[in-house]
């Protein structure tokens, strides 16, 4: 298996008329809004390196005009770029012939969309089997296999239902059964869920969790909410004005917020229910007759354990239920209770 499913290297977007001519402008520092008022081109994308890893959840976040969006459509191509690279398995995308890239689209990658994208004039199984339909599955069979997807996502009893009939949260699962159905290697999510009611939209953060614990996709999901993005992303990247700001695993983020501009997207977290008892603990260190916590235990729990064990420690073990570290009750209070506002950004995070 390759390190990275997706690496993209020093990609650029600018949005203008003589995009190329003004590159070089933006390569030497020039900003977003300076670009702006000098040369009336938007800058979309500025110098991004990321790497995604087979079979986890990438999630994209940012605020509005951050450039989240445009990141993603670049990935299979619906924007090309000013600048730079895209790789899909050792497959440069941009170098695509147009019959490549057709073929990419329709078996390499899916897409989720913010509004969803349905069909309003066909049912819920033509839908859903809108993406087998176009690689050439006759109708019937292409219905017929998109019912497994529809009752995985929860929407037995609605096929002959129209997108019309249906709720906002159950119209997100046609789209994700549709996407699912073509049994690409690669989902692109684009604010799927953003749309949604909050408890609709947690609803189907499950659904999503549920199916990639067991589908193990390369997922591309892009979102302005951090507590979206602590909850779904193995790793998480942030964007501002076109350019990356930080990327790494929750955890970094939280504890090692790079700058201001990170720490305020942090700073009213729960860190209890985001920071995992391995981020805290002593490495190498065990403790005799203490009791064992998952490695990957949220703070809010393994207080619960730690508290009414004897001496207010015990043991951190692996997923194999190796000892890898002790964890002591302090170190889940001082975990949770770091300060979050105030002091030197330098000795603040030390």
């Amino acid at each position: 298996m390759a390190e990275f499913k997706i690496r993209i290297e020093s990609l650029y977007k600018i949005f203008g008329p003589r995009a190329r001519s003004v590159l070089a402008d933006v390569q030497r520092g020039m900003s977003k809004q300076e670009l702006l008022e000098r040369h009336n081109h938007v800058l979309g994308l500025k110098d991004i390196n990321v790497d995604v890893t087979p079979r986890e959840i990438s999630v994209i976040m940012g605020l509005s005009g951050s450039g989240k969006s445009t990141l993603i459509r670049h990935v299979n191509r619906l924007i090309e770029p000013t600048s730079g690279r895209i790789v899909v398995d050792g497959q440069d995308v941009l170098a695509m012939t147009k019959e490549e890239l057709i073929d990419f689209r329709r078996h390499k990658v899916s897409m989720v969309f913010q509004r969803f994208g349905l069909h309003v004039h066909k049912t819920v199984a033509e839908n859903a089997a809108y993406g087998l339909a176009i690689q050439g599955m006759p109708i019937r069979e292409a219905k017929e296999q998109s019912r497994k997807w529809l009752e995985r996502v929860g929407l037995t009893g609605f096929e002959n239902h129209y997108p019309s009939q249906l709720s906002g949260g159950m119209q997100q699962r046609v789209g994700l059964a549709r996407a699912l159905a073509t049994d690409a290697e690669i989902l692109l999510m684009d604010e799927p869920f953003s749309a949604l009611d909050p408890l609709i939209r947690t609803d189907m953060q499950d659904v999503l969790l549920g199916l990639q614990e067991e589908l193990h996709k390369t997922i591309v999901f892009i979102t302005h909410d951090l507590d979206e993005a602590l909850r779904l992303g193995d790793s998480i990247a942030i964007l501002r004005d076109g350019a990356v700001i930080q990327q790494g695993n929750p955890q970094e983020i939280i504890l090692h917020p790079a700058d201001d501009y990170i720490f305020d997207f942090i700073k009213d977290i729960n860190r209890s229910r985001v920071i995992e008892a391995r981020s805290v603990m002593t490495p190498g260190e065990s403790v005799d007759d203490g009791p064992s916590v998952p490695h990957d235990l949220v703070l809010e729990e393994a207080l619960q354990v730690v508290s009414a064990a004897r001496g207010g420690q015990a043991n951190v073990v692996d997923a194999g239920g190796e000892i890898i570290g002790s964890i002591r009750l302090n170190q889940i209070i001082d975990g949770i209770a770091r300060p979050t506002e105030g002091g030197d950004q330098e000795e603040r995070y030390r």
